[in-house]
């Protein structure tokens, strides 16, 4: 018994573990409820952002292991939990009550829990949604196919409402008034007209915004009514409902274009033959005609063709000119659609001789033989609604064209330029085109001279990255014409035939250029004025269409430096590379200390003097070069400035000279000046010729002096020293002199001893060897030594005298 007592909480444990996931995560979304409560909420599907109440019942009686009256009942919003009041129900019952004022989730599980063991179980859970009523559809428009003759109909969704929504499409027949004594009229299964019209219609497939209906639910040539309904748990919506006739949306199949021809009398027309698609062969149809020549910008339009098939004219074509045609149809009664463009078909005008004047330029100069003029003329391309056709190439004479007779040709070219030489005194040249149909009239072409009165200012700005816009100052006298040059700026100089223009308006201030524009690129600009007799000499300016940053910045040169001072060089930025007018250069030095220090320098130099620098310093230095629309920097150059300057390097070398050459003048004094060297190199006796150079002591006449057989090179050895005492009353001898007489209290000073050997036949060799000073320190007691050296095995060396 005591054992089933004790497994019983034991058990409890095991299966409140077993209903709990072991993975933590609580409540698990697998695990069963105790079947003892239950949640009811106001409504499962609320508006987002509105209130939410919901109450859990719990019967004590149905959950086992709960004592009655010591229920506590807790609430959970997904995971997280959320505060509830509870109070006794009816019939012994819990009851916890939840509000939440603001329900912003658009879908949440709202989980009723007790507390069971000191652990929480879930009894009830309640799912819960919301989002908004269905948003309104719009733009529906429907399209009747003649192939199947089924409607399609497409719209745009309104906002989402984040709720399940079901969308249709539904039509319905306009219901119609009973005939006087008749009976309602019967129509086939669909859209029927009667007094209560059936509703039908199409579901679109995959969330999609269109469906078609089919051709058993339409009634054609009726009226119908068609919208789409939208709606979900919140609401229901509908679109703008539509009234039509199924055939007035049908869109047609397209014609077909069968002929072009030129009309032979009006040569600037064409007569265009065309036919209608079967499908649409019962039908009034009224077209339209499109047409376009190639590099025209928009479709030139003919409207009012009315009729199934046949021809229709139209005039106003250029000559010689290609053209694409198009054609497309749709009910005559204006409320269908049009049907797609047909096929294009292509077509040439005929040509006509070209007509017009030729826009022409010049420039004349003497020629290196005599009596000619080297004539450089220019000209424009006529336009295309002058030109007739296809140019052949041009013809220059130097007089006008007359019946009967042709005038000699200077040029027949194909280009819009021709050099040739004239006599001098040509005023006049003629210049004309042709092509297969013929030859223009011939342009006069006046040789004036360039003498008149230039502009008074002249500017140019973008007009965009490939055009530039060119202003100038209107002349004082009147001018008929303006002739504009340009030309691109290179580090090759090259010429552009086609860069220039004409200005026929002599009153114009203003003009576009367009050919040959690039950005990013220089371009020389000159205006010359036209006037009656003369041509007005040029002005000029430069411009870019676009600017950006260098391309690069230059690269610096060391040309000089001292310990302050340091000069740079660099070659500019060629004219291709610099993107735009260089307005600065910008230098830049740091030393080893991050002392950054910088100048600005007119883009007109290119050196520059970096001054007040520390000597014997190394700096980087680099420069920028600067655009108005950016800058680009260039790479470093590392130079160390010098200790001196060069001045004071040849300085120092001069005076370094000046001593050498006075230490040598002075070797030289010392030379020749015989009391100069005495005083600072004075004549010493030789002591061989002294008394004592033959003096031998007593103590050594008894000894054997002991002479070797030859003599062996080296130093000679010592092996005696011996002091000998000075002896009583018994003067040293000098050098080569009489003993003096001795100063009481003083010794005398001791002469410099020599050591003479005398080798094999008797000669002898002096060598001074030591000296002995007999003075002793001041304040000392002196005892004047004498020195004895023996050199064995040879003969006696004396130093002391």
């Amino acid at each position: 018994m005591a054992r089933s007592g004790a497994g019983t909480p034991l058990l409890l444990r095991l299966s409140l573990l077993l209903l709990l996931h072991p993975g933590g995560e609580w409540p698990p979304a697998h695990s069963r409820t105790l079947g003892c409560g239950s949640v009811a909420v106001d409504s499962p599907v609320v508006t987002l952002g509105s209130a939410v109440r919901a109450s859990c019942t719990i019967r004590s009686e149905l959950c086992r292991g709960l004592e009655p009256g010591r229920v506590r009942i807790s609430w959970m919003l997904d995971n997280e939990p959320v505060a509830g009041s509870q109070q006794r129900g009816a019939g012994g019952t819990e009851v916890s009550n939840l509000t939440l004022p603001h329900f912003n989730r658009t879908q949440a599980k709202l989980w009723c829990c007790v507390e069971w063991n000191g652990t929480k179980q879930r009894v009830d859970v309640a799912e819960i949604q919301a989002g908004y009523p269905p948003a309104k559809p719009f733009n529906l428009s429907c399209v009747l196919s003649l192939s199947d003759y089924g409607l399609t109909c497409q719209w745009e969704r309104g906002a989402d409402s984040h709720l399940p929504t079901s969308v249709a499409l539904k039509c319905a027949g306009t219901p119609q008034p009973r005939p006087p004594g008749g009976s309602p009229r019967a129509h086939p299964s669909g859209c029927r007209r009667s007094r209560a019209p059936a509703v039908t219609g199409c579901t679109p497939e995959g969330g999609r915004s269109r469906c078609t209906v089919p051709r058993r639910l339409l009634q054609l040539y009726r009226q119908m009514e068609i919208w789409v309904s939208a709606a979900n748990a919140l609401g229901t919506a509908e679109s703008q409902h539509l009234r039509i006739d199924p055939m007035d949306v049908a869109q047609l199949d397209p014609p077909a274009l069968q002929s072009i021809q030129s009309i032979p009398v009006q040569t600037d027309c064409v007569a265009v033959a065309w036919e209608v698609a079967r499908s649409n062969a019962h039908m009034e149809l009224q077209c339209e005609l499109r047409y376009r020549a190639p590099g025209d910008p928009a479709w030139a339009l003919v409207t009012g063709i009315v009729g199934q098939a046949g021809t229709t004219r139209h005039c106003g074509f250029l000559f010689g000119t290609r053209y694409l045609f198009q054609m497309r149809c749709r009910r005559s009664s204006a409320r269908g659609y049009w049907s797609d463009w047909s096929p294009g078909m292509n077509y040439t005008t005929h040509e006509k001789a070209p007509t017009g004047k030729l826009d022409a330029w010049w420039s004349a100069q003497p020629g290196m033989a005599g009596g000619r003029l080297e004539v450089q003329l220019r000209w424009k391309a006529p336009r295309q609604q002058e030109a007739n056709g296809r140019v052949l190439g041009y013809r220059v004479t130097l007089s006008p064209r007359r019946r009967g007779r042709d005038p000699p040709t200077v040029c027949n070219t194909t280009h819009t330029q021709c050099n040739f030489s004239a006599p001098v005194g040509t005023q006049r040249v003629y210049l004309s085109a042709y092509n297969a149909a013929g030859e223009s009239a011939a342009t006069e072409v006046v040789l004036l001279e360039r003498r008149g009165p230039p502009l008074a200012g002249l500017r140019a700005v973008s007009g965009g990255e490939h055009s530039l816009w060119v202003h100038w100052e209107a002349p004082s006298a009147p001018a008929a014409a303006y002739v504009l040059e340009w030309e691109r700026v290179s580090s090759e100089p090259s010429r552009c035939s086609a860069c220039w223009q004409m200005e026929r308006d002599g009153a114009a201030t203003t003009a576009l250029i367009r050919d040959g524009i690039e950005p990013f690129q220089r371009y020389n600009i000159s205006v010359y004025t036209l006037y009656k007799d003369t041509v007005g000499l040029p002005i000029h300016t430069a411009a870019y269409s676009k600017q950006k940053a260098p391309s690069y910045a230059p690269k610096l040169h060391l040309r000089s430096i001292s310990k302050s001072e340091a000069e740079l060089c660099w070659d500019p930025v060629p004219v291709e590379m610099q993107n735009g007018f260089i307005t600065s250069y910008t230098i830049f030095w740091a030393n080893s200390t991050a002392e950054v220090s910088s100048a600005t320098v007119s883009p007109s130099l290119s050196s520059f003097v970096i001054r007040e620098l520390k000597p014997s310093t190394l700096y980087k230095v680099h420069i920028m070069a600067s655009t108005a629309a950016g800058s680009t920097n260039g790479t470093s150059l590392t130079l160390v400035t010098t200790v001196l300057d060069d001045i004071e390097i040849q300085f120092l070398f001069l005076t370094l000279g000046l001593v050498f050459v006075l230490l040598i003048l002075l070797l030289i004094c010392f030379q020749k000046n015989g009391r100069v060297k005495q005083q600072f190199w004075p004549s010493v006796p030789d002591p061989a010729n002294s008394s004592l150079g033959k003096w031998v002591p007593a103590e050594l006449q008894q000894e054997p002096l002991q002479v070797p057989g030859t003599r062996e090179p080296g130093l000679a050895t010592i092996s005696t020293v011996t002091v000998l005492e000075k002896a009583a009353g018994k003067q040293p001898l000098g050098w080569g002199k009489e003993p003096a007489a001795e100063t009481p209290g003083t010794f005398p000073a001791l002469p410099q001893p020599y050591v003479r050997q005398e080798g094999p036949g008797g000669r002898g060799d002096t060598v001074q060897y030591a000296r002995v000073v007999g003075d002793g320190y001041k304040g000392q007691q002196h005892v004047p030594p004498r020195l004895y050296l023996r050199c064995s095995p040879t003969q006696p060396l004396l130093c002391d005298p």
